[in-house]
């Protein structure tokens, strides 16, 4: 039978034990600041654990991908702003961007980063986090 009541501090608190700390996987150096920022930005939006080295390759090309189909979209709205519009150099640009967010969307289904692997349907059709996903590193196991 566990204690009544409200739980105390140090109940509550992570294990400063080495095997309790997961630390996320730092970006490679062969990778831009802003490249190194989606790096950032997409481990820590998944558990400290989930990323193994060999999803390395494929997360530092997911960030490249991702950098080079912004700056296309900075291209493709300088086109369109552009007094002198060019359809062929704008088709060109959407045929890189289609190309592009191709190889985001493969990248991120191989590494399972999409929102079907985070959360799961129940019979209503309500999305809900999978529980190996949401829980929280205070949580103890029961």
């Amino acid at each position: 039978m566990g204690r009544r009541g409200p739980k105390s501090i140090a109940d509550m608190m992570v294990v400063d034990s080495p095997a309790g700390i997961l630390s996320r996987p730092d970006a490679p150096y062969d990778l831009t600041d802003e490249e190194a920022d989606e790096w950032r930005a997409i481990t820590a939006s998944m558990p400290g654990d989930y990323f193994a080295r060999t999803h390395y390759a494929p997360l530092t090309q997911l960030c490249r991908h991702i950098v080079v189909a912004r700056r296309i979209a900075q291209l493709v709205d300088r086109c369109v702003k552009n007094k002198k519009f060019d359809r062929f150099e704008f088709k060109d640009l959407l045929k890189m961007q289609a190309i592009e967010s191709a190889a985001i969307m493969r990248l991120c289904r191989t590494m399972r980063l999409t929102h079907q692997t985070i959360y799961r349907a129940n019979a209503t059709g309500a999305l809900r986090p999978v529980a190996s996903l949401s829980k929280a590193p205070w949580d103890k196991d029961a």
